[in-house]
């Protein structure tokens, strides 16, 4: 059970993450709310579970034929790596006030919107090779459980983060533009770096390297 649990605190973190940092569809999220109300906003937060499916299906049979080579699963690990820190270091940087969109009298229909503005984003793709993909396929070496428990954590962390941001703004867009979900998202940013650090760990010992980095 201790491994379940390890995975899913690894979920809960990376979705929270993903669901809160400035991207295309966190913006979308937001607009979509001011244009429309927090029922399109909620739509929006969907959409990622319906987007991610393939990728997720593509990326986990092509980890799949790697089964063995370790210095290959390495060498994707220590890309990962390096595109957490990447996102982690874009969190402590990022300007909540200045990222998010202004209302426009625009109607269309906000889950089918989500669905394209993510499959049309770079950032699942490379999340999925780089880093989820790793992590389940290491989840499911360990117990099929384990990679369940991560899914509904990062899922669960993804669209329920969207889904309480549509909430907010709706009530008001005061919160979202203001220093205290700056901070959150810069904590998150912290976050980040510090399992960069645990990929970079995993990456080197993958490839024979075994480096503490932590």
């Amino acid at each position: 059970m201790a491994n379940e649990i390890q995975f899913l605190i690894s979920g809960i973190i990376l979705g929270l993450a993903a669901g809160l940092s400035p991207g295309p569809l966190l913006a979308l999220v937001f607009s979509e709310t001011l244009r429309h109300g927090k029922r399109e906003g909620i739509k929006i937060a969907f959409a990622p579970i319906i987007s991610d499916l393939p990728v997720i299906i593509l990326v986990f049979l092509m980890l799949s034929r790697l089964a063995g080579y370790d210095y290959i699963i390495g060498a994707i690990t220590l890309l990962g790596a390096c595109y957490l820190f990447y996102l982690g270091v874009e969190n402590l940087k990022a300007r909540i006030s200045d990222s998010m969109p202004e209302a426009k009298n625009v109607k269309s229909d906000a889950l089918v919107r989500g669905v394209i503005a993510n499959l049309l984003n770079p950032h699942p793709y490379i999340f999925w090779l780089f880093i989820g993909g790793p992590v389940v396929f290491k989840s499911v070496d360990t117990d099929i459980s384990a990679a369940a428990f991560f899914l509904f954590g990062f899922y669960g962390m993804l669209v329920g983060s969207k889904v309480c941001i549509a909430l907010a703004v709706d009530k008001s867009s005061s919160f979202i533009r203001s220093s205290c979900y700056t901070y959150i998202v810069r904590a998150l940013g912290f976050a980040l770096i510090l399992f960069a650090m645990f990929f970079a760990a995993e990456g080197l010992r993958l490839v024979g390297l075994n480096v503490n980095l932590i």
